[in-house]
């Protein structure tokens, strides 16, 4: 059986994407590729190989708020990494379609 995946590797893995790409661009700036990242934690519903659900409609959605370059994410997903070596910076609460309630929105970088 394969150990979970825990959710500091995945931000790591979201910054590490960002400053990938950031070096890229730097080297090929006329070909430059910008990536928004959106991250939030729940519990997905698992169909074949596909997942869906509310989790993962709120990442899209969160996604769609970064900027190019940022890696923002839902307050569930900060405080499941606090005191782990990141930072974050408020963005917000927004409403997001398809939710009724404001959801508050951080921005990620590393300490």
């Amino acid at each position: 059986m394969r150990a979970p995946v825990q959710p500091t590797d995945i931000l790591r893995c979201a910054l590490n994407i960002q400053e990938a790409f950031e070096k890229r661009n730097g080297i090929n700036p006329e070909d430059a590729v910008r990536v928004r990242i959106g991250l939030n934690a729940g519990e997905p519903i698992a169909e074949g190989n596909d997942l869906f659900g509310t989790s993962v409609q709120l990442a899209r959605r969160i996604c769609d708020r970064a900027d190019p370059g940022q890696v923002v994410v839902s307050d569930v997903v900060r405080q499941l990494v606090a005191g782990k070596g990141f930072s974050f910076h408020e963005l917000g609460a927004e409403i997001l379609k398809g939710f009724e309630e404001p959801v508050a929105l951080f921005n990620v970088s590393v300490l």
